[in-house]
């Protein structure tokens, strides 16, 4: 079994922003795999369905990014899985628009809603698929910034790298890690 979150914010409010592309990328994945996320458990949005003949529990926390741990404690709880069976998505500014990034474990660097998760889970032990979302314009404010929408010359990107994050976590779910950094890095 795996849980797959996608870190956000909850409301119309930050419907379309760069933070948001962890919501996203588990739309994608409900719609694929005709998983409905419409349930409220453990602070979080999650459907319950199968992937690659895993069981597999789809969550957007809705606690708002900065503590998104406490959804993510709540669940690992509930369902008693071990870190590597807890694969998180959310936007990187460290990478250019677009970028998909796979990584088995590492810190949270200075993403907040990371933050609260790998301190809260006591543990940077889980897969991660980033998505670049690029570095603020010069004069822009980080939160701003992550919270404003795409342009249009960024839009097509980020859906190309949104759909890349779903077969990677497909990849991940049936052949491991490994794999799916192997085709899916870059």
């Amino acid at each position: 079994m795996f849980i797959i979150a996608g870190l956000g914010n909850p409301g119309t409010k930050y419907h379309g922003s760069r933070h948001n592309i962890g919501f996203y990328v588990i739309d994608i994945l409900a719609q694929a795999h005709g998983i409905k996320v419409n349930k409220i458990k453990h602070k979080a949005l999650i459907g319950e369905g199968t992937i690659a003949g895993q069981r597999v529990v789809l969550a957007k926390p809705q606690t708002y990014m900065n503590n998104s741990g406490e959804s993510l404690l709540a669940l690992k709880q509930w369902y008693k899985l071990e870190d590597s069976n807890i694969i998180l998505v959310y936007d990187d500014i460290d990478l250019d628009s677009g970028v998909l990034r796979i990584r088995p474990s590492g810190s949270a660097g200075s993403h907040r809603g990371m933050q609260s998760v790998v301190y809260l889970l006591n543990s940077d032990a889980f897969p991660r698929v980033r998505i670049g979302v690029s570095k603020p314009p010069e004069g822009w404010d980080l939160a701003d910034y992550v919270l404003s929408r795409f342009t249009d010359d960024e839009i097509e990107p980020v859906k190309e790298a949104c759909e890349r994050a779903r077969l990677a976590i497909e990849c991940i779910i049936s052949t491991g890690i490994e794999q799916a950094m192997s085709r899916y890095n870059g």
